[in-house]
């Protein structure tokens, strides 16, 4: 049933596919040479040449689209997937007509008719795939094509992987069972456990299991291997549940060396093009900040001045990209002599803020002066907020994972601050906030909580801001 189900999607998929790029193909001819968008010094083509070359377009669409992968319709594809694959296929189809236009001495295909050849394709065919899962998806998670699944293992990571599923239900996978060896079950499961590792292949007979999710522990992984070997002979699906979140603590990356798997778990998110662009957007922005902004710093300013005795700015030392210490910036909101007894952190109805300090601290606009050590380069407008290196050596010892979160530069606000979980909060609650950042990280998400920052500083009333 699943093979003619995934025959009739690939089918669908190839059929709709193939009427986009057919619409791409006309459409873009008229675009070219009958809307008076672009001049023809060369004169319009004849129709009839564009639907002459119409069938072999097709036919190189279907090569490339096949090649780029566009057709490996799992249940748990993802959409970012869906537009990579599509955006190869489209790219590769471009690559196929040149070179036959070529080959074939054929000067009527203009180099502005392709670019809009495969750009309306590629947004054709995105929308129509979106259009099509979107249906599929909705039909599925109302029971329509369900899809039976086992999970080998019936401890943690076995769990969590039923409540994933189960909460997945667009995808139409429905697990029935635990496969667990008798030494290792345990009575804590929702589901029944249907047999050991040795029955596999009789319980997917007999179940009509069509996916298998191996989710063992780290040391129990001989008996993935046992899995693996037992369901050798089955058509089935096995897909192994990495136990690796608490070792990751960044990111999770798969790579080929000379046909070697090498899994990373503890990557910098912040490479090649993405340091360029993460950059990129703190420079630019941050300079805007600060020309829009410089008329409230200044009265600021002249504000800590005059309300109490003391410098303007205070500097203190705070660690950063990879621990490395940097002085950070900030309107001063305490008296001068607030830590004669050494550093403490800040709490409720602290007597040694100023009047103007409370203010300021409550509305964090003690934090703009470090728009300038963005613009240095020792911070970034977001990322996980820099803490002081006495503090620094003393959560590293009693937190799991506290230093991970220096592999990326700190930041003036943060994922953890925007959920409320800033200053003097759950230290462990604002560490998962920072992990979860950074290993989610991408522009977008940067720009979202810089929106949600600005939001919380006009419309919602700060936590823990002492």
């Amino acid at each position: 049933m699943v093979r003619r189900v995934n025959q009739t999607l690939v089918a669908w998929f190839l059929l709709g596919d193939l009427a986009c790029t057919s619409a791409a193909w006309l459409a873009s001819y008229f675009l070219r040479f009958h809307t008076g968008w672009l001049a023809a010094p060369r004169g319009v083509p004849a129709w009839e040449l564009y639907l002459r070359s119409w069938p072999l377009v097709l036919l190189l669409g279907m090569i490339a689209f096949r090649l780029a992968g566009m057709y490996e319709v799992h249940r748990l594809r993802r959409f970012r997937e869906e537009v990579l694959a599509v955006g190869k296929g489209v790219a590769l189809m471009i690559l196929f007509v040149v070179a036959t236009s070529f080959a074939r001495h054929a000067h009527y295909e203009s180099r502005a008719a392709m670019v809009l050849f495969g750009a309306s394709s590629l947004v054709g065919i995105v929308t129509a795939r979106r259009i099509s899962w979107t249906a599929v998806r909705t039909l599925r998670s109302r029971g329509l094509n369900p899809s039976r699944a086992v999970i080998v293992g019936t401890g943690r990571l076995a769990r969590r992987t039923e409540r994933t599923l189960q909460a997945l239900n667009w995808s139409g996978i429905q697990p029935i069972g635990y496969v667990e060896d008798a030494p290792y079950c345990t009575a804590a499961t929702t589901l029944p456990v249907l047999g050991s590792i040795a029955e596999l292949p009789q319980l997917v007979a007999r179940y009509q299991i069509e996916h298998v999710f191996v989710a063992l522990p780290l040391n129990r992984y001989a008996d993935a291997r046992r899995v693996f070997g037992a369901l050798s002979q089955t058509w089935v699906d096995v897909r192994l549940i990495a136990d690796i979140p608490t070792l990751a603590g960044l990111t999770f990356t798969t790579t080929q060396i000379h046909g070697l798997t090498v899994i990373g778990l503890r990557e910098n998110p912040h490479y090649g093009l993405n340091i360029i662009i993460k950059r990129l957007m703190d420079v630019v922005l941050s300079l805007m900040a600060i020309v829009l902004l410089a008329p409230l710093m200044a009265v600021i300013a002249v504000l800590v001045k005059v309300t109490s005795p003391g410098p303007i700015l205070y500097r203190q030392e705070r660690c950063g990209l990879n621990g490395k210490p940097f002085w950070m910036l900030k309107f001063r909101t305490m008296k001068v002599d607030a830590e004669a007894h050494g550093p403490q952190m800040t709490a409720r109805n602290d007597n040694r803020r100023t009047r103007l300090g409370v203010f300021l601290r409550a509305t964090n606009l003690d934090e703009l002066p470090q728009l300038f050590n963005v613009l240095w380069g020792d911070m970034s407008l977001v990322g996980p907020r820099p803490e002081r290196p006495v503090f620094v050596h003393k959560f590293a010892k009693s937190i799991p994972n506290y230093n991970a979160r220096h592999a990326v530069k700190a930041g003036i606000t943060g994922w953890a601050q925007v959920n409320g979980w800033r200053g003097n909060s759950s230290l462990r609650k604002r560490i998962q906030f920072d992990l979860y950042y950074i290993s989610h990280w991408n522009p977008l998400f940067d720009l979202r909580i810089l929106f949600l920052t600005v939001w919380r500083m006009l419309f919602s009333k700060q936590k823990h801001a002492y």
